[in-house]
């Protein structure tokens, strides 16, 4: 256990920021799934800017690594076009 106030400090800051990015990384996924299951181009459309902006906040803060982000929404983007 830590002995030093700036330590147990640490530990209540890494618990925070650790949900936060969980819960940022677990929405970010259900909306990509919510994506790709959709049908409707225009639905797609409509939902293809959030979802990338979603992914770029992620990679902002390092939730994920900046060429995943890519990845996927360049695989987000192709998957909208055929539609």
């Amino acid at each position: 256990m830590a002995n030093h106030k700036s330590a147990l400090k640490r530990i209540r800051q890494t618990k925070v920021r650790n949900e936060r990015n969980r819960y940022q990384g677990k929405t970010t996924r259900n909306a990509i799934s919510k994506l790709r299951a959709t049908t409707e181009k225009k639905d797609a459309e409509a939902m293809l800017p959030k979802v990338s902006s979603m992914i770029d906040r992620l990679a902002k803060n390092n939730i994920i690594h900046n060429n995943k982000a890519s990845n996927l929404k360049s695989k987000l983007t192709k998957h909208v076009a055929s539609l």
